[in-house]
């Protein structure tokens, strides 16, 4: 028998705006706490020196998180050049210093970022980062003093911009797949320009089909939570601030959707695969046709056959 969870039961997606210098599991618990709910999760997290969109998965969401974590994503930064540090990023230890000299133009970091920062690129991650060695994180490795090899990856960077130069500073749009490092490509960008350079400023704006346009920030929500002066039933804040939520199935909104009968609807709950003489597709929404209620993912089979792969709780969907 499952574990219990205490709290209530909420499901949907939050798009919280990260405040700069706390952890990304500090604001989830928090919000966490607001919502009273009985399970939540984060679609992958931010170093406490990012700020901006962190999707949050209440209950039942946090079955599909998976696919906002293998999104794409938006970023925003600040390079600072002629610094370098061991984290390469404003909150690590300062390890060398140079003059930014009168090459490095704004011409010369866009022709570089062209040639070397464009389409598919080959990055080593930081030892600060959150990947595992041995079921440890890097970064607490790298804080212990402990250095371990870490493989290079491919990651694609999908546009790369430059949005202002000033002289020992840059800003950068950056659109990129799932395991981009922005601190690497800082820190690759300050080699090639032979000043060095480190991250000052990180924010995610984009995460899949999520916009920053639609992010609330945790003093935002904690004004709906708790109005000053207010004596509005909890009820009544309780529906406000579940009126939020998106819908669980939100982060695959663009995937094709498929209507079940109530009998299907039944069949497909029971573990059953259906067969719906439909052409192949890897990823569908899956909802009854006569409440339009989502009930999970499944995937059709290169024999047409419906096959479920994420299920939503049978004892209250919500549409």
């Amino acid at each position: 028998m499952g574990r219990r969870h205490k709290g209530r039961p909420v499901d949907g997606i939050f798009l919280l705006d990260k405040p700069q210098g706390v952890s990304s599991n500090y604001v989830l618990q928090g919000v966490k706490r607001i919502y009273g709910a009985a399970k939540a999760g984060h679609t992958g997290a931010l170093d406490p020196l990012a700020t901006g969109m962190l999707p949050l998965t209440f209950g039942e969401a946090t079955k599909f998180s998976q696919f906002l974590l293998n999104a794409d994503k938006r970023y925003q930064t600040t390079a600072k050049l002629g610094i370098r540090t061991d984290s390469s990023d404003a909150d690590g230890a300062v390890v060398a210093t140079a003059e930014v000299g009168a090459h490095v133009t704004r011409e010369l970091i866009q022709s570089l970022l062209e040639e070397h920062f464009s389409g598919e690129i080959e990055q080593v991650p930081s030892m600060f980062s959150a990947l595992k060695h041995n079921g440890q994180p890097l970064y607490k490795l790298a804080r212990q003093g402990v250095t371990v090899e870490v493989k290079p990856r491919k990651v694609t960077i999908l546009h790369i911009e430059i949005l202002d130069f000033r002289g020992d500073e840059v800003d950068l749009d950056i659109r990129c797949t799932k395991g981009t490092y922005i601190r690497s490509i800082v820190e690759d960008l300050g080699l090639l320009l032979g000043c060095g350079a480190h991250v000052k400023v990180l924010r995610r704006l984009d995460s899949g089909p999520y916009k920053a346009a639609d992010m609330i920030t945790l003093e935002q929500l904690q004004e709906i939570a708790a109005p000053i002066g207010s004596d509005e039933p909890p009820q009544s804040i309780q529906k406000r601030l579940d009126a939020l939520l998106l819908a669980p199935w939100s982060a695959i909104e663009d995937s094709p959707v498929i209507e079940l009968e109530a009998e299907q609807c039944a069949r497909v709950l029971n573990g059953i695969v259906i067969d719906l003489n439909m052409p192949a597709q890897p990823l569908v929404r899956i909802q009854a046709k006569d409440t339009g209620k989502f009930l999970g993912i499944g995937e059709i089979t290169e024999e047409g056959r419906l096959v479920s792969r994420r299920l939503m709780s049978t004892n209250e969907q919500p549409s």
